[in-house]
């Protein structure tokens, strides 16, 4: 993929992630997930957060960069399970962007 359609990875990603919902579990990792549960899918998200961490914390550029692209994937399977989209998130940062981290912080905690 050419680094102009960076973009739109998260777009055309989010929609194949999409389809996959209604696939035969044994299609596709994506379905299997799918089948396993929310619950499943988040404990997915937690693991990659956690090698995430680690690969930052033993200073190896590509696994971090894999990691990450391990945990982006897997958020972004949990997002769809929940019908949510990676525009939803962009939303909420365009919406965050500008405020001080301890001022957006203090209005959630007033909600």
């Amino acid at each position: 993929m050419a680094t102009a359609d960076h973009h739109q990875v998260l777009e055309q990603l989010a929609a194949l992630l999409e389809e996959r919902k209604g696939a035969d579990a044994g299609s596709s990792y994506v379905a299997s997930l799918y089948k396993k549960g929310r619950a499943k899918i988040a404990q997915k998200v937690g693991e990659e957060g956690v090698e995430v961490a680690l690969a930052a914390v033993g200073d190896d550029r590509d696994e971090l960069i894999n990691e990450m692209a391990d945990l982006w994937f897997h958020s972004l399977v949990l997002l769809a399970d929940a019908n949510l989209t990676p525009a939803d998130v962009l939303a909420e940062l365009e919406r965050r962007f500008g405020l001080s981290g301890l001022e957006e912080k203090a209005r959630r905690a007033q909600d």
